[in-house]
């Protein structure tokens, strides 16, 4: 009778899970091809990536078929190397310095535009249908086109920037050729590609607020500041805390910007972490391990960023 009792135990959960299966079929069947899609784009290259970065996988020890000859692979199994030559390498501090500067200067410079931007559309104004079709234009533009472009306008000799100081009587200036220049070139061209989102889901965010709010304390004597800062702002959070962190990770993460317009010089002046792990991999002797072990560094970076992140959030009170 006892085994009975455990078998019926044992076999409830397993009727509570045909049961939530039957009920929400429809749900499960159009998430299922989501799920799919994640494991094999997501899933696979990132377990594949933990592997290699726990060997000594370079060019010369994969595995790999010429003609019919097929060489196997010779790597070898060496633990928590990679992660310890990464974390004492003179190069990880002096990137990951500057790769937070980076990111902090962006996306504050896509928060503060775009805010602004935001609310001089959220005005009635004239012609304000083409503001925002023109203020969206840098982002419809695949970032490596807005990068090329940005190169030739920034060229030190035939730049059109370069053409118009001259024209104004001052020298031209070593945009992408001075360590100081190309930083401020890489940012302000990332910014261009930045601002339109962080526009637009703040416009969102500002049209949400109720009007009857700025009205109510326009007729209490409120100032412009006061009712920016304790209506407007607040009523931002739900949405700028989430942009804020959408745009923290995808500015740590602009391949093509700093790849393409200045290739993480000069003299590696522009190098951030993910431009550095792509080197790792596809230039010179291709150390995989080596890279695959900076991306997940750069993965465990972003992950307690986000935790931190979210702990703050709470501590405010703002869910997330």
């Amino acid at each position: 009778m006892t085994a009975d009792v455990v078998a019926t135990r044992r076999a409830a959960p397993r009727s509570g899970a045909r049961r939530l299966l039957s009920r929400h079929w429809y749900a499960w069947a159009m998430t299922a091809p989501v799920v799919i899609v994640m494991l094999v784009l997501v899933g696979y290259p990132l377990v594949r990536g933990v592997y290699l970065s726990l060997t000594d996988a370079t060019e010369g020890n994969m595995g790999r078929t010429i003609g019919m000859n097929v060489i196997p692979s010779t790597y070898e199994f060496v633990g928590l190397k990679n992660y310890a030559d990464i974390l004492t390498s003179s190069e990880f501090l002096g990137r990951l310095a500057w790769t937070v500067v980076w990111t902090v200067v962006c996306v504050a410079l896509h928060v503060g535009i775009g805010l602004g931007l935001a609310m001089l559309l959220n005005r009635p104004m004239r012609l304000r249908s083409l503001y925002r079709i023109l203020l969206v234009l840098p982002w419809a533009v695949p970032a490596f086109v807005s990068a090329f472009i940005w190169r030739y306008l920034l060229n030190g000799e035939f730049g059109v920037v370069n053409a118009m100081l001259r024209a104004a009587g001052f020298a031209g200036i070593a945009w992408l050729d001075d360590p100081f220049w190309a930083k401020v070139s890489v940012i302000a061209c990332n910014v261009w590609l930045g601002v339109p989102f962080m526009m637009l889901a703040l416009l969102g965010g500002l049209q949400a607020i109720p009007r009857e709010l700025h009205e109510a304390a326009e007729v209490d004597g409120a100032t412009p500041w006061q009712r920016f800062r304790h209506i407007t702002l607040p009523g931002l959070r739900p949405v700028s805390n989430t942009v804020v962190l959408l745009g923290t990770i995808w500015t740590f993460n602009q391949f093509p910007v700093i790849f393409l317009l200045t290739k993480g010089g000069p003299g590696g002046a522009t190098e951030i972490l993910v431009t550095y792990a792509y080197r790792q991999a596809f230039e010179g002797i291709r150390n995989y391990s080596g890279s695959a072990a900076w991306g997940m560094v750069i993965l465990a970076l972003l992950v307690v960023m986000a935790t931190v992140y979210r702990r703050a959030l709470r501590q405010q009170g703002e869910a997330w």
